[in-house]
């Protein structure tokens, strides 16, 4: 792939950061007074980000020098996530650890999961009108892939990968509260891009159930039952898991 194609995709990805902070700068300063809708739109303008970027980013992996050139737009983009959308999780199994510990309540806790599902649909959607367009050289074909099976090993492997990382992924984010945020955004960054590079070709490492539909939707209805227990299931099961160590056996422990 030609370094101009890999240039449209960066300007791409790149005007969709801008636009979601217009919005969510939008929201905030007009819906402070309904913190509902507030927290769903802060919510789903967050995910829609992360899912349209993840998808164009989806485009690049054969991009040489594998796999480094892909590694390193991972960890670029999980920095500019995570520096640009402070305050949101972006990720189901995010919100559900407050639910289960008490921090949020079930209402907020249904209402960003349902923003962030909202948000992936809305993404894949936008994203595959731009692909649609054939405006850069990523997008060539983009649109004939259908599944593109990100499943590269058994159902039973698959469910355990998804299940460790998320598992791994929790625990980091809780220990890394105590430290300065300019730094944890990189800390988190560095997880990220080696749990992909560890087990991105055996089930693509999302561990995030909307960032799965919105990459792997046609998969999702072709093999639902398979991919919703890989896909939403385990990383569920390890943020439950993670909430229930956290809150209940470290506790006792210290």
């Amino acid at each position: 792939m030609a370094v101009g194609g890999v240039g449209s995709s960066l300007l791409l990805m790149s005007g969709v950061v801008v636009t979601v902070g217009l919005c969510r700068r939008l929201a905030r300063r007009r819906l402070r007074s309904r913190p509902h809708l507030f927290a769903f739109l802060v919510e789903m303008f967050s995910t829609f980000q992360i899912c349209a970027c993840t998808n164009e980013l989806s485009l690049l992996g054969n991009v040489e020098p594998k796999p480094h050139t892909a590694l390193t737009l991972t960890y670029g983009f999980t920095v500019l996530h995570g520096l640009t959308l402070a305050g949101s999780t972006c990720n189901p199994c995010g919100a559900l650890q407050p639910m289960w510990g008490g921090g949020t309540s079930l209402r907020m806790g249904g209402l960003k999961i349902a923003a962030q599902f909202v948000a992936a649909v809305l993404a894949r959607v936008f994203m595959h009108f731009i692909w649609s367009l054939e405006m850069a050289e990523p997008h060539f074909g983009a649109l004939s892939q259908g599944c593109s099976s990100p499943m590269q090993t058994t159902e039973v492997q698959a469910f355990c990968i998804e299940l460790l990382f998320s598992v791994v992924f929790q625990l980091a984010v809780l220990r890394a509260e105590s430290v300065n945020p300019k730094y944890r955004v990189h800390l988190i960054a560095l997880l990220i891009t080696m749990l992909v590079y560890a087990g991105g070709n055996l089930t693509g490492a999302i561990f995030n159930p909307a960032l799965a539909f919105s990459l792997h939707a046609d998969c999702f209805y072709d093999k639902f039952l398979s991919y919703s227990l890989v896909y939403w299931i385990a990383p569920s099961l390890g943020t439950i898991l993670v909430a229930f160590i956290w809150d209940e056996l470290f506790p006792r422990i210290s």
